[in-house]
C-alpha cells in the first residue's frame, strides 16, 4: 500500500478525476497486472530451461507474448499505448464495475506503478549482483574492464555516427544520435545469464560486470550530451564534465567509505533482534547509496552495486545473499518482462513499406552494434587463457538503455520514423541475441568452480 499510495500522490493531478471506486481499481490493476507477469515469467523460464537455454531469455519471450507485441495483456504509456489497447483495463471494466471514464486514468497510474517496480527490481539485481561479485577481483580486471569499456563505446559509436552519415547520407545530429545509442550495454541481461552460468565470478565473468558498469557510467555522460544536442543543438561541456566528476566520485568515495562502514554494520546487525534483523540495514544502505546516485544524476542501479559490493566484503555476506534471493525472486522477473512487454517488434514487418528503410539501416546498425562490442573482448590483456569473445559478445545486448536514447530521439524530433525504428530493431535483436550467444560462447562451468567460496 505504502508504494501505491506514493504513486498516487505523484498522480495527483490523475486521481482528482477519478472517482472512489476508480482509485480503489487501482490496486485490482496492479495485482492483475502482477499475475500477468508472474506466468509469463515462470512459464518462459520453465520452457527455456527445459531447451538448455538462460532462463532470463524466457522472461524477454513472455514479455513479448503478453506485451504490444501479442497479447495486449501489459501495455505501458511510454510505448506510445492507451486504455483502449490494454485488454487488462478491458478486463477490469468489465469485470470490477470500473467507469469508462476512469479507465484512461487507471491505466496511466497502473502503468506508472508497474514501471516503478520494474525499476525496482533491476536496483534489486544489481544489488545481488554487487554481493555475487568480489571487489578484490573487480579491482584486480580493473584497468582490462576500463579498456574494454572504452573501445566498447568509441567503437560502435564511431562507426556507426560516420557509416550513417557517408553510407546512408543521414544528417549530422540524427546520426550521433544513432550511434549513442549503440554504445549502450544493458547490465541487467548480462549479469543475470552470468549468474546462471555460474560464470559471475569468473575472470571472464569479472572484467564483463566491471566493463558493464564502467560502459553505463559512459553511457549516462553520452546521453548527457546527445540529450543537449536536441535541446539547443550544441554540447553543454559544464553537464558533461559534472557528471565524469560526480560519477568518479561517487564510485571511488562509496567504496572507500563502505570499507570504513562495514565494522558498524556488522555492529548494528549483532545487536538486532527482531525478524530483518539483517537484510534490512542492508536494503537501507542499498537504497540510500542509489539516491544518492540518483540525487547527483547517476543511476540508481550505481548505487544499488556498489552496495553490493562493499557489503560483500563483510562476513555478513552469504546469509545476506541467501535473505535477498527470495527479494530478487519477486522483483526482478517484472523488470525482464515489462522491459520486453514494452517492444513492439511490428518494426520487424518487411511486409509494411514504412519498415523497409528502417530494416536496411538496422541490418547496418545490427553488425556495427555485434561486431563493435565483440571487439572490445579481444583488447583484453596480460590475462593468459581468457574467452576474449565470451567477454565481447557480454557486452552486446542493449536493453532498455538503447530505447531511452531512441525515445529522448524521437520526442525530440531529432530521429526519423525510420531511423527510431532502426534503433528499436537493433536493441530487441542483441538483447534477445545475447542471452543465447553467451550460453554458446560459455560452457558452464561445475558447481565447484563457478561458486564463490
Amino acid at each position: 500500500m505504502t508504494l501505491i499510495n506514493a504513486i498516487s500522490s505523484l498522480t495527483m493531478p490523475l486521481l482528482a478525476t477519478a472517482t472512489a471506486s476508480d482509485s480503489a481499481s487501482i490496486i485490482a490493476a496492479v495485482l492483475i497486472s502482477l499475475v500477468v507477469i508472474y506466468l509469463a515469467s515462470i512459464i518462459g523460464s520453465e520452457i527455456c530451461d527445459r531447451l538448455n537455454m538462460p532462463p532470463v531469455l524466457g522472461q524477454l519471450l513472455g514479455g513479448l507474448v503478453v506485451g504490444i507485441s501479442a497479447l495486449h495483456l501489459l501495455v505501458f504509456t511510454d510505448s506510445g499505448g492507451d486504455s483502449g489497447d490494454s485488454v487488462l483495463i478491458k478486463f477490469l471494466v468489465a469485470t470490477t464495475g470500473l467507469s469508462i471514464d476512469g479507465a484512461a486514468t487507471i491505466f496511466q497510474i497502473n502503468s506508472e506503478v508497474i514501471s516503478v517496480l520494474a525499476e525496482l527490481g533491476v536496483v534489486i539485481l544489481l544489488f545481488e549482483i554487487g554481493l555475487e561479485s568480489d571487489l578484490k577481483e573487480l579491482l584486480k580486471v580493473g584497468p582490462q574492464s576500463a579498456i574494454v569499456a572504452t573501445v566498447g563505446v568509441a567503437v560502435p559509436f564511431a562507426a556507426g555516427t560516420f557509416g550513417l552519415m557517408y553510407l546512408f547520407g543521414v544528417p549530422a545530429i540524427p546520426a550521433i544520435f544513432a550511434g549513442a545509442a549503440l554504445t549502450a550495454t544493458s547490465i541487467g541481461i548480462t549479469a543475470k545469464v552470468l549468474s546462471e552460468l555460474q560464470y559471475l565470478n569468473r575472470k571472464e565473468g569479472q572484467i564483463i560486470i566491471g566493463a558493464a558498469v564502467l560502459d553505463d557510467v559512459l553511457g549516462i555522460i553520452i546521453l548527457a550530451v546527445v540529450a543537449s544536442l536536441a535541446k539547443t543543438g550544441k554540447v553543454e561541456i559544464t553537464n558533461v564534465l559534472y557528471l565524469i566528476v560526480s560519477a568518479v566520485a561517487f564510485l571511488v568515495g562509496a567504496i572507500l567509505l563502505g570499507r570504513l562502514f562495514n565494522p558498524y554494520f556488522v555492529k548494528i546487525v549483532d545487536e538486532l533482534k527482531t525478524r530483518g534483523q539483517l537484510l534490512i540495514p542492508a536494503l537501507i544502505f542499498a537504497f540510500v547509496l542509489s539516491y544518492i546516485a540518483t540525487a547527483i544524476k547517476l543511476e540508481a542501479i550505481l548505487g544499488a552495486f556498489t552496495a553490493g559490493l562493499v557489503l560483500a566484503e563483510t562476513q555478513k555476506c552469504r546469509a545476506l545473499k541467501n535473505q535477498v534471493l527470495p527479494i530478487a525472486d519477486i522483483f526482478v522477473p517484472i523488470f525482464f518482462v515489462a522491459v520486453s512487454a514494452k517492444t513492439n517488434i511490428a518494426v520487424l514487418n518487411p511486409f509494411v513499406p514504412e519498415n523497409r528503410e528502417g530494416l536496411i539501416i538496422a541490418t547496418f546498425l545490427i553488425v556495427v552494434a555485434i561486431l563493435g562490442k565483440v571487439v572490445s573482448g579481444f583488447t583484453v590483456f596480460g590475462q593468459g587463457e581468457t574467452n576474449r569473445l565470451a567477454i565481447g559478445v557480454g557486452m552486446i545486448p542493449r536493453g532498455e538503455v538503447g530505447l531511452v536514447f531512441a525515445g529522448i530521439g524521437s520526442t525530440s524530433g531529432v530521429l526519423s520514423g525510420s531511423l527510431s525504428a532502426a534503433i528499436i530493431v537493433m536493441v530487441i535483436l542483441t538483447t534477445f541475441l545475447a542471452p543465447p550467444l553467451l550460453s554458446f560462447v560459455f560452457q558452464k562451468p561445475t558447481i565447484a568452480e563457478g561458486e564463490r567460496v
